[in-house]
């Protein structure tokens, strides 16, 4: 059902095609400058803004008789705009301004404007509009949290919208537009950090017909051609290491990823991540890597190496501070877990809160007990390495410790950023692996690693020592733009179906 206000913006729409104008006109409108500019320039160079050609949407009207001033709204900022009613109607005919201008444009409009730039009494630089253009009717009044006399104020901060409607919170909303301004930087960086290493940006399937690469829970779907089962996958980690076994020496992709899950402010069903896979090298390697990269993507986002992440301010600079999975649980528990089998790890879980269950083996359990103890209270970025095997199908076993992989994650604000390994390249071990995996699918573990065959037979070509990693592009950006839920770096997070 429709609102009073939109059922009288649909009577303006009809008005204004009774007068002949097209609300919606399909010609070139010229624009060429931005309200940015001239707000930053035009003090400093006043000739150069004498016919200036501007588009945006209208966000405040206030009618004085024959004139008028707006504030127009456009992808870089906002701008005062100053119509008079003989300027922009010299014949006899005052239609444009009486009727259309005063009666007709409502806030959220778009429109375009010629004219040249002034400097009011007051001293607020504006346009001195000569000619007017209606390029867009608004049939909806945008959420505006507070109006008067045509100005607005306060921001509109309902979640529940901002998320649902995202295209409106980024009009009611302009400084959210930074955060993804942000984000794609962020990337920028990576991006021109590898490349300028030599690494291949490449492509993989999204849609597989096995998942792995990660412990999750896959969403799949029918392909009716071919007849079979596809998974939309969980991570590419498989295809990447399937190049470095074709003879690339580093390949890297930016990747959307799937995973059915639970979702929170740090999770969502669909999210982005970086892998990057290197030949003949190794995970400490890889270490020095992530702490050059991330501290370059803070360097270049804020000009130092530390950010305000809520009420902590995290500092990226190297190096970061190291403990092993073993050293992290004793540290903040006081147990030393090294040498416990799954009967006694289970027993010290539960002795510790930790909810655990008869489907979860070794891994799983070591993973809950971290989660729930240590995860949370590593603020500054943090490297766990040396992980128990059970917890890394597609780890190298550690060259000198026992019962371990080398493998690392980095820490940050409380979550998981990143995650990397010396990657396993010996295909016998790693069919066993799987099978591992297989046996824990069987005691009910629905987030198990499937056995991938064409993986195998890639590896029995041989595949060279390799660092591998993934970065979560989401909570790194929600990090380094100081937000606190995954759900305000993207633009159209997954929501409940509207009622």
């Amino acid at each position: 059902m429709l609102s009073e206000q939109e059922i009288l913006r649909r009577q303006k729409l009809d008005e204004l095609h009774a007068l002949g104008i097209n609300p919606y006109p399909a010609e070139l409108f010229e624009v060429n400058v931005g309200s940015k500019d001239i707000l930053d320039n035009y003090e400093n160079n006043k000739i150069e803004y004498k016919n200036v050609s501007l588009a945006g949407r209208v966000m405040a009207v206030r009618i004085m008789g024959n004139a008028a001033f707006a504030t127009l709204q456009d992808s870089s900022g906002r701008i005062q705009i100053y119509v008079k009613r003989d300027e922009i109607c010299p014949n006899e005919d005052k239609t444009l301004y009486n009727t259309v201008f005063k009666k007709l444009i409502d806030i959220g409009d778009i429109v375009g404007v010629v004219g040249y730039v002034f400097t009011t009494q007051v001293g607020e630089i504006s346009i001195h509009v000569t000619e007017f253009k209606l390029l867009s009717k608004a049939l909806k009044p945008l959420p505006i949290a507070k109006e008067k006399e045509g100005e607005t104020f306060d921001a509109v901060t309902d979640p529940e919208f901002r998320y649902r409607q995202r295209y409106a919170d980024l009009i009611v909303n302009p400084h959210v537009r930074e955060v993804f301004r942000q984000r794609t930087q962020l990337v920028n960086t990576m991006r021109t950090f590898l490349n300028d290493k030599g690494y291949l940006e490449v492509e993989t399937p999204i849609l597989q017909p096995l998942y792995g690469g990660a412990a999750a829970r896959p969403f799949k779907t029918h392909h009716n051609t071919l007849d079979m089962t596809l998974y939309l996958r969980i991570a590419n980690e498989l295809y990447l290491k399937r190049l470095i076994v074709g003879g690339f020496d580093g390949v890297y992709e930016f990747s959307k990823d799937f995973r059915n899950e639970g979702m929170s402010r740090f999770h969502n069903p669909e999210f982005t991540q970086i892998e990057l896979y290197v030949a003949y090298k190794d995970y400490a390697w890889m270490m020095e890597l992530v702490e050059n990269m991330v501290e370059q993507i803070a360097l270049d986002m804020h000009g130092t190496t530390e950010v305000q992440a809520g009420e902590h301010v995290i500092n990226f600079q190297k190096p970061w501070k190291r403990y092993t999975m073993y050293e992290a649980i004793e540290h903040f528990t006081g147990v030393d877990i090294s040498e416990m089998d799954e009967a006694a790890l289970r027993e010290t879980c539960r002795n510790l809160k930790v909810h655990v269950d008869e489907k979860m083996g070794r891994g799983k359990l070591i993973d809950e007990l971290f989660g729930e103890h240590c995860e949370g209270k590593l603020i500054q970025p943090t490297f766990i390495t040396d992980y128990p095997v059970e917890m890394s199908p597609l780890a190298k076993k550690h060259r000198s410790k026992p019962g371990l992989v080398e493998r690392f994650e980095a820490i940050c604000n409380g979550k998981e950023i990143c995650n990397a390994f010396s990657e396993l390249n010996d295909p016998i071990d790693q069919r066993n692996r799987f099978e591992e995996q297989l046996e824990l699918g069987k005691r009910g573990d629905d987030e198990a690693m499937m056995l991938d065959e064409d993986f195998l037979r890639a590896l029995e070509y041989g595949m060279p020592p390799t660092a591998g990693l993934g970065i979560g592009i989401d909570r790194l950006t929600m990090i380094m733009t100081n937000q606190k839920s995954i759900q305000d770096v993207l633009f159209f997070p997954q929501m409940k179906a509207e009622r």
